[in-house]
């Protein structure tokens, strides 16, 4: 860990403050997840259904917050690197709580776009810190099991925040944003107190520096270009399927009993269940595994006529994200350089950005498209092709680190 003293995060000075520091952070997780799973999903079921804003537009401003985060990670993984990750986590979460207020106030397409602004520059400023604070406070053998830990308390967190944020729509949209900003707030005091405190370096490394690290790690910069294919398919949980569940039904509860399934199932397989995998898979072969599940299922929502053949689409869905997400965060966090984490996962946020921000605004353009042409199939042969695609070109990129499983706990 002496080569952390100069980066991100300096080793902590006894086991206990790194335990400390790593319950923090799976207390922040849990806030985090609640917050946005509260009211990012219902965006789309409001300013398209209750305002009459045209799901594309709404596509848009999803996607706009999703490149504007993730593409302007990398500076805040920078700028963590520089001065510190508490302190960027800090000014992040209050820009994004500041953000999520706004939205409540917003009843025009350029007030949205505003306020969605605001809340990816605060996520710009906390996700690569966040994520590097994890990578910085694990080992390659404590690492899985972490992320897998950290995973189901956020499927924890995905199960409780639509359903926060349908029983707060009943009253008002409103009080949806306010909740969530008030879970980004809490945050900030979890940051404050329980996270490991990092003084700025007192020689900070030049910019440049990481970067350079960065541009001559080509494994790493495949794999974040193929993830952009993963990401086209996976934002769509928040504005395709929610679309298509509130028009089958005509209800918003809809959306709500979605993400309870997908989170439930989360909750219920994503540590025994990857645990059990990691005996005979590594994270590469799950994260190959998990993408071509995802493709195939949201390739099956082209057939779905009822709510019932829906959610069992939903529940293959979310089988394969549970296999993905700790997959994709221990095979990055393997091999980012530990002299520059900030920076090496500020770059990987860009895959979520162009994959994501793409994902989004195909999303909500072919949903218009397949309405104006009257071929319901579309866009979810679109998402099928474009995931099953990611597959095989991670099974091709990862077929050396396939061979041994993954590390064991």
């Amino acid at each position: 860990m002496s080569a952390l003293d100069a980066a991100l995060v300096p080793a902590p000075a006894s086991e206990a403050e790194r335990r400390r520091g790593l319950n923090g952070l799976l207390l922040y997780t849990f806030f985090m997840v609640t917050g946005f799973a509260m009211l990012m999903p219902l965006v789309a079921v409001h300013f398209v259904d209750r305002l009459g804003l045209a799901a594309a537009a709404v596509g848009g401003a999803l996607a706009l917050r999703q490149v504007a985060q993730q593409g302007l990670a990398l500076l805040g993984g920078l700028l963590a690197d520089r001065y510190g990750a508490r302190r960027m986590i800090c000014l992040g979460v209050l820009l994004r709580a500041l953000g999520f207020a706004s939205l409540a106030y917003a009843t025009e397409l350029r007030w949205l776009l505003l306020a969605m602004l605001l809340a990816a520059l605060g996520g710009a400023m906390f996700e690569a810190p966040y994520q590097a604070s994890i990578a910085a406070l694990t080992d390659e053998r404590s690492r899985p099991r972490y992320y897998a830990l950290s995973n189901w308390i956020g499927g924890a967190a995905t199960t409780l925040g639509p359903l926060l944020g349908v029983a707060l729509l009943r009253y008002d949209f409103a009080l949806v944003c306010l909740g969530a900003a008030a879970c980004f707030a809490a945050n900030f005091v979890i940051a404050v107190r329980w996270l490991p405190k990092v003084p700025p370096p007192a020689r900070p490394p030049p910019l440049r520096d990481g970067l350079q690290r960065v541009r001559r790690n080509r494994p790493f910069l495949v794999l974040v270009g193929l993830l952009m294919l993963y990401w086209f398919v996976a934002v769509q949980i928040n504005l395709s399927l929610p679309l298509l569940a509130q028009r089958l039904t005509g209800d918003t509860d809809s959306v709500g009993i979605m993400f309870a399934l997908s989170a439930g199932l989360t909750l219920a397989l994503q540590y025994a269940l990857v645990r059990w995998l990691q005996r005979w898979l590594s994270s590469a072969q799950m994260l190959v595994l998990g993408t071509a599940l995802m493709a195939l299922a949201i390739g099956a929502f082209a057939l779905v006529g009822s709510f019932a053949a829906f959610l069992a689409c939903v529940a293959a869905f979310a089988i394969g994200a549970v296999l993905t997400r700790p997959s994709q965060q221990t095979l990055i966090a393997d091999l980012a350089d530990p002299r520059a984490l900030g920076t090496f996962l500020g770059v990987s946020s860009l895959s979520l950005a162009v994959g994501g921000g793409l994902g989004s605004l195909a999303g909500g353009g072919l949903i218009d498209l397949a309405a104006a042409l009257r071929l319901p199939w579309l866009p979810w042969a679109t998402f099928c092709a474009v995931g099953l695609l990611g597959a095989f070109g991670l099974a091709w990129a990862t077929r050396g680190a396939a061979r041994a499983p993954a590390t064991s706990p």
